[in-house]
């Protein structure tokens, strides 16, 4: 079940917004009335599912969920509607987001979600965080690093960190003040994480940290950056001398670049990082020594299914975006939805959508159970990543030569697709991961 903590401050957020409970009962139209009401009826095994829903993003459905995460899916829609989707074209011409959006979602619990209540977290499940990576996609907003800040650098740090690495960084972070980066990818080192040059030598206690990083979100505007970094260049094999270690923004020594152009997520800030003689003490060591490469894998299948679950929810955006499309444009005297060639390629895309979503949120189960896999998570961060350009190339198809305009909410989604198969690890090296499965020795 959902977090109490989390569970009342959607429900009284909720309450406050529409005026009360009267006010928040006459403030709705009758379906999302009836929809409260029937909140408590509904069990997991009367939802509908993606393939039977009115849409695919429907709020009501989907077995992984239940009523107290339908409550909280609608304030986090409402948080992404009102404070992100109005700026986010500001934000794509400045190459970031503002820091008071990220103080805002702290204030609304978006922010570590998974993290337990004892260390600073909000003390959801893993469905509660799910919740906030698709309503990002739902709106068609990549702008904000909160995914990669709440569930990917955060269980670092719990998990790995001191007692006093999590006193001092996870509230700040809960809160949105401290925004957080993780740092692995080198100009010559990208889904081979053994090929890091990045090295941290010892200094009596200290250490002195010499490198430099790319493509790194959240990079710009990071306050802490979890820094993948080689400490034993003589161990048998280099996986055996990786280490990580939290590196804080005004360190001397530590210089971000330019904010990367890139062709998507434009309002994302993406950033080089250079450390030259930055000089750490022995606390800003995150876990054992040269245990760095072991902590990586631990985490990377949370990362990748992250990843699978937002290509999955943008391809559910981008059908009904184009479904709609399909039913207002009209040529030859009709709608182009009455052409047959119309109305099979959106039954082909909803088939593999609808395909997708149930082993992601099969993917998700095992996550929350602590059964998933690094080959299941490969299977699902290559299988969806592929699906969303297949959709997104097909989608902009049916929207003509409109489709190929900034203005249309599909062309955004175009471009913004294309990196997902290449971060979190290629999809060529998801492959090699999968395939080891396959054929190793049992």
């Amino acid at each position: 079940m959902f977090a109490s903590k989390l569970l009342k401050r959607h429900v009284l957020e909720l309450k406050h917004v529409c005026g009360g409970r009267q006010a928040f009962s006459s403030g709705i139209t009758s379906k999302q009335r009836s929809q409260m009401e029937n909140l408590e009826s509904h069990t997991s095994q009367t939802r509908l599912e993606t393939s039977s829903a009115k849409t695919m993003m429907d709020i009501g459905t989907r077995r992984i969920f239940n009523e107290d995460h339908d409550i909280f899916r609608k304030s986090v829609r409402r948080f992404f509607q009102e404070e992100v989707v109005p700026h986010h074209k500001d934000w794509e011409k400045a190459g970031q987001v503002s820091r008071e959006l990220w103080e805002k979602a702290g204030e609304q619990g978006l922010l570590g979600v998974m993290i337990p209540e004892e260390h600073g977290g909000i003390g959801g499940d893993v469905f509660s965080a799910a919740i906030t990576w698709e309503e990002q996609m739902y709106c068609n907003c990549t702008g904000p690093g909160f995914a990669l800040h709440s569930d990917i650098v955060m269980p670092y740090i719990i998990n790995y960190g001191s007692k006093e690495q999590i006193e001092r960084f996870i509230p700040n972070m809960t809160a949105g003040k401290c925004i957080g980066a993780i740092a692995m990818t080198e100009p010559g080192a990208g889904s081979d994480l053994q090929g890091v040059r990045t090295y941290a030598k010892k200094d009596g206690s200290d250490w002195i940290l010499n490198g430099n990083k790319v493509f790194i979100t959240n990079g710009w505007m990071a306050d802490l950056v979890v820094v993948v970094t080689v400490t034993n260049r003589e161990a048998k094999t280099a996986a055996h001398g990786i280490s990580l270690f939290l590196v804080e923004d005004g360190m001397k020594g530590f210089q971000k670049g330019r904010k990367l152009d890139k062709i998507g997520l434009k309002a994302q800030d993406t950033a080089e990082l250079f450390f030259e003689d930055v000089r750490l003490p022995a606390t800003a060591l995150l876990g054992e020594l040269n245990k760095g490469f072991y902590y990586l894998m631990n985490e990377l299948p949370q990362e990748r299914l992250l990843i699978a679950d937002m290509a999955i929810a943008s391809c559910e955006f981008m059908f009904e975006e184009t479904r709609n499309y399909v039913l207002q444009r009209k040529a030859f005297g009709k709608t182009i939805a009455h052409l047959q060639t119309v109305q099979h390629k959106l039954a082909e895309l909803k088939t593999e959508i609808c395909v997708g979503r149930s082993f992601v949120d099969n993917c998700l189960l095992l996550l929350a159970e602590k059964r998933l896999d690094p080959s299941t998570a490969s299977m699902a961060k290559f299988w969806a990543s592929e699906l969303q350009n297949k959709v997104a190339t097909q989608c902009l198809q049916l929207h003509g030569g409109w489709g190929y305009m900034l203005e249309y909410p599909i062309a955004k989604a175009f471009v913004d697709s294309r990196v997902q198969p290449i971060y979190g690890g290629t999809n060529e090296i998801m492959k090699e991961l999968i395939a080891r499965s396959i054929v190793s020795q049992k």
